[in-house]
């Protein structure tokens, strides 16, 4: 009771002017005076705590319009790869399909399949309509993703192709008859001098050296062995007929590791260079025969890479 009494005291507040203006006085209760006190300081505070507010809300809205900027310029880069990522599909899909049009491989499986997925291959260069939610880039990617998934089976086509290439490459000489690679050509194959005569000559074949005798002499393609002999110009020499009416002639040997009628494999040693016959040295003559032919060996020995 005392309590509510008090609050609800009277209070005269007056306020005297400098001047000589009117005396203003109000009366009030303490419940009052203390009520718009804490009033007062409710509103400063509520001010002051808002503006703390406001200035970190500032501060965040600046930090992601920061970040925002950012993510455009990644963005904007992202597009221009993307871009690039299209162009180098575009230019792979004119190569694969030439390749394709020079292997005879069908492609119209392949259109038929892309067309039905809405991924043709022109379709992924061509300005369409997208679908409702997606970006450009969004369809585009998702236009590559189908022509990259369309493109596996014409590059396994490709694939296994080159594997049946891969038995014609072993029943043709196309590889360097000298195991490891080593040696060089001493003498070219066509019109040269006679080492021993001198006298201008045709040189049916070619001449390898490694200044030494006894490096593996290896068979040039798969094939069967129809000559083991020995003579005075060629020294000891095998003859293997391999398909397609190719023979090949090596010379000079100083052993034979083969014998005739036996069946030899691409790289297989059929013996060692030697000095035997007419030469001037250790060295090996090859000789390429298609029929009745004579062929430059030099065209041959490079087909392939030696491995």
């Amino acid at each position: 009771m005392r309590f509510f009494r008090a609050c609800d005291s009277k209070l005269t507040i007056m306020v005297v002017p400098h001047s000589r203006g009117k005396v203003v006085n109000f009366q009030t209760n303490v419940f009052a005076l203390t009520f718009g006190i804490l009033l007062i300081i409710g509103i400063v505070a509520s001010f002051v705590y808002f503006k703390k507010q406001d200035s970190g809300i500032r501060s965040e809205l600046s930090k992601m319009t920061k970040e925002n900027h950012e993510l455009l310029a990644s963005f904007d880069e992202l597009r221009d790869e993307n871009n690039n990522v299209l162009q180098s599909v575009k230019r792979f899909k004119t190569s694969l399909s030439k390749t394709l049009s020079i292997l005879g491989i069908n492609q119209s499986k392949t259109s038929s399949r892309q067309s039905a997925a809405d991924g043709d291959l022109n379709s992924l260069f061509e300005t369409q309509e997208l679908a409702e939610g997606l970006t450009q880039e969004v369809s585009d990617m998702k236009q590559l993703a189908t022509f990259l998934d369309d493109s596996i089976q014409p590059i396994e086509q490709i694939g296994k192709m080159l594997e049946n290439q891969e038995t014609l490459f072993t029943d043709i000489p196309n590889i360097w008859p000298i195991k490891g690679g080593i040696g060089h050509i001493s003498q070219q194959f066509g019109q040269n001098t006679h080492p021993i005569s001198g006298v201008w000559y045709i040189h049916k074949g070619l001449d390898i050296s490694t200044y030494r005798s006894g490096d593996p002499i290896l068979a040039t393609a798969n094939g069967k062995v129809v000559t083991v002999a020995y003579d005075s110009g060629f020294g000891n020499y095998v003859i293997i007929q391999h398909k397609h009416g190719t023979y090949t002639r090596y010379c000079h040997m100083s052993t034979v590791k083969v014998k005739k009628g036996q069946t030899v494999s691409q790289r297989d040693v059929i013996g060692t260079i030697g000095n035997t016959g007419l030469s001037t040295g250790p060295h090996l003559h090859y000789e390429v025969h298609i029929g009745s032919d004579v062929v430059d060996p030099a065209k041959y020995v490079n087909v392939k890479l030696t491995k």
